[in-house]
């Protein structure tokens, strides 16, 4: 099994990269500088991994260096500015294609844009595959059936707590310029209430505060749930910080995080569904280090694609995974998940 890697030579890049290794699968490094992804090559532990070079000005070098690879996963940000010619390139080899965006905006114009393209060219597109974008949607969408009534709505938060960040993520946020406060509601998407409010974050005596902010869910739930209401909602203190990673803030973080700090940062996306008789269900799912979570889930939905197929066009996660199977695949690397029925209200 081959996997083009692009943007293997940054600081997730190179994750993907060291996970490909450990599971005996065959990375692919694509980028614009040899010499750094010969040096990801050796120090991940596959000196004789097949290096191309290609640049994001040419779509034709692209698509070859992604041409015999089985799937492709888009590791350089910011999306916004550099995401798709690469969803374009992967789309003409003939490629399933995942990102590890966190760009709620880029995330919506891959989803609305590429549909078409992808069925005619007889593959999946699978954007936002992190830890927050994949376990989100698909806890959403176990919690959703636990409940027998038709949604009355969905609410996802990121309740993660502040934590190390690489500069490629302070780059993504920067590149946002404002956090998108966007929810869907009349089965459409629109503004979102600015105000903050509160919810219970299981484990926890205290409720915590969090801002509404257009998470990976609210564009990809919509697609495989039938609610007429999907929120997003972050920690408030965490939103405040990425809307402060603005121009040259960004260029102050250091590339690769602390490592001790990196162990030590704790994630959590919460699911909660409401159904129209007041019947509730949330879910969760939870582990430590963003970046290696999102290393192992990239390599397990590319590795997914590849051995079992998907339906062709742009997908949401749910679409493309059976949502227990993955969970419990990552159970197994330390990330904890769980629903439960709560009381009607």
């Amino acid at each position: 099994m081959r996997i083009a890697v692009h943007g293997a030579s940054g600081f997730t890049g190179s994750l993907i990269v060291a996970e490909l290794a450990r599971r005996d699968l065959s990375p692919i490094l694509v980028g614009r500088d040899e010499t750094r992804l010969r040096a990801v090559a050796a120090r991940t532990g596959v000196p004789d991994a097949e290096i191309r070079v290609a640049i994001l000005d040419d779509t034709a070098a692209l698509a070859a260096a992604f041409a015999d690879s089985d799937a492709v996963v888009n590791a350089a940000g910011p999306f916004t500015l550099w995401g798709e010619p690469v969803v374009r390139a992967a789309i003409a080899a003939r490629g399933h294609y995942i990102d590890t965006t966190g760009e709620p905006g880029y995330l919506h114009t891959i989803l609305s844009t590429y549909d078409e393209p992808a069925k005619q060219a007889g593959v999946a597109v699978v954007p936002a595959v992190t830890d927050d974008g994949v376990p989100g949607d698909l806890i959403a969408a176990l919690t959703a059936a636990r409940l027998d009534a038709p949604l009355r709505e969905v609410r996802i938060a990121d309740l993660r707590r502040p934590g190390a960040a690489s500069r490629g993520t302070a780059r993504s946020m920067a590149a946002i310029a404002v956090l998108d406060q966007v929810e869907y509601r009349d089965r459409t998407w629109q503004s979102a209430n600015a105000s903050a409010t509160t919810l219970s974050e299981p484990g926890e005596p205290d409720p915590v505060s969090v801002t509404p902010l257009a998470l990976p869910g609210v564009y990809t739930i919509p697609r495989h749930l039938d609610t007429p209401i999907v929120r997003g909602v972050i920690r408030t203190e965490m939103g405040e910080i990425f809307a402060g990673l603005g121009g040259d803030v960004a260029e102050t973080i250091p590339e690769i995080p602390d490592a001790d700090a990196l162990a030590a940062s704790r994630w959590l996306v919460l699911a909660e569904a409401t159904g129209v008789d007041g019947s509730r269900a949330r879910g969760w799912v939870s582990g430590f280090d963003p970046y290696a979570a999102t290393a192992v889930i990239a390599v397990e939905a590319a590795r997914r694609l590849a051995l079992d197929g998907a339906p062709a066009g742009t997908l949401a996660p749910a679409q493309a995974f059976d949502a227990a199977s993955f969970l419990d695949h990552l159970a197994t690397t330390g990330v904890h998940w769980q629903v439960e029925e709560l009381t009607s209200v």
